[in-house]
């Protein structure tokens, strides 16, 4: 019988910097309350200088090992899902192995914009229950702030910086990863896009000068098409994985803007305790989004061991995905994590018996 593929670590990395909307209002012609109206958003994270993609990857999967209890060496795929990759090539995976020192791993980037997590966690589950695998590390990651023009009010006040993780295991226990719906249409393709440095339109002086570098979106488009495919793509999840909305726990939603994510809450009658939101607090953070609020909705208290949660992602191309679980991990095991972003909400003492849980 195929394995299960069950979540057995998880962890989170935002840069310290911090970019409150007051701030933004000396930079473009904003305020805090037109930005907090319009999508929820109060601050978001920017990445230091000194920081790349690779960095914050690697911070967010420290602590998934450590809350997994599972040494680097024993990952044997890393998948990096993200949008702002460190190089054109190499893949970003394979630097963050290198870094972590899982040595004998695989590594590749996967780029399906806001809904790559979702995109990477399906692939784990199916490396996983081929049986070829028994620990897929998948990590969301996102530095955006470096492709955004600070002038263009429509895009600059949405995106943050930040990393999400997760450790994937092989289990023959019951739960884990359940049903799923990945979705594209790339009639979408012009929605949200960055014009020039790839093959279309190769770096040159005159893409630079035409700002063809930053992330251009159509906005009311976008939101029209986001919260129908949403909503579709939940609906597709919990049908593949034989289950009513009723029953689902934990909504862990893309936090890309709040009045999506309400939209999709009013649609179902989910009761407003059943859906994590941090978005005032990181923006949109593409990729990373679904995984770091996944962490700080375990860190809060909001999932538990038989918890049936529903994660649910809309993005650039356009894509989507959904994927249902049943969690199984004991949240106090966010104990054992080094990095205090991932114990968030958390006592600061382990129990005796989790610090030298394997």
């Amino acid at each position: 019988m195929a394995p299960n593929a069950v979540i057995t670590g998880w962890g989170m990395y935002a840069p310290s910097r911090v970019m409150t909307n007051e701030e933004l209002s000396t930079m473009v012609d904003t305020s805090d309350e037109w930005i907090v109206s319009r999508t929820g958003i109060r601050e978001r994270r920017i990445a230091a200088d000194d920081e790349n993609t690779t960095s914050l990857s690697v911070h967010a999967a420290r602590d998934a090992l450590a809350v997994a209890g599972v040494d680097a060496s024993a990952v044997d795929l890393v998948i990096v899902a993200t949008c702002s990759p460190d190089y054109p090539l190499p893949a970003t995976s394979v630097t963050v192995a290198s870094a972590l020192g899982a040595t004998r791993a695989a590594g590749f980037d996967l780029q399906a914009a806001c809904s790559g997590f979702l995109y990477a966690l399906a692939t784990a589950n199916g490396f996983i229950r081929s049986g070829m695998y028994r620990n897929v590390l998948v990590i969301g990651v996102e530095i955006l702030s470096r492709f955004l023009n600070w002038s263009d009010r429509s895009t600059c006040v949405l995106f943050g910086d930040g990393a999400g993780a997760v450790l994937v295991s092989a289990s023959d226990q019951p739960g884990g990863l359940m049903g799923w719906d990945l979705f594209s249409d790339g009639t979408g393709c012009e929605g949200i896009i960055v014009r020039a440095g790839g093959s279309d339109r190769p770096a040159s002086a005159e893409t630079v000068a035409g700002g063809l570098h930053y992330i251009q979106m159509a906005g009311s488009e976008v939101y029209k098409y986001a919260t129908r495919q949403m909503s579709d793509s939940a609906v597709a999840a919990l049908r593949a994985a034989g289950l009513g909305v009723e029953v689902v726990d934990q909504f862990v939603f893309h936090q890309a803007n709040l009045r999506i994510i309400k939209s999709v809450e009013k649609q179902f009658a989910i009761p407003e305790e059943k859906v994590f939101v941090n978005i005032e607090k990181y923006g949109n953070t593409s990729a990373a989004s679904v995984p770091m609020a996944l962490v700080e909705a375990i860190a809060a208290g909001r999932i538990k061991p038989g918890d049936k949660v529903l994660m649910v992602a809309f993005g650039a191309g356009y894509t989507a995905g959904a994927a249902v679980m049943e969690w199984t991990a004991d949240p106090a095991r966010a104990f054992l994590a080094p990095g205090e972003q991932t114990r968030l909400g958390m006592p600061r003492v382990a129990e005796p018996e989790l610090a030298v849980a394997g």
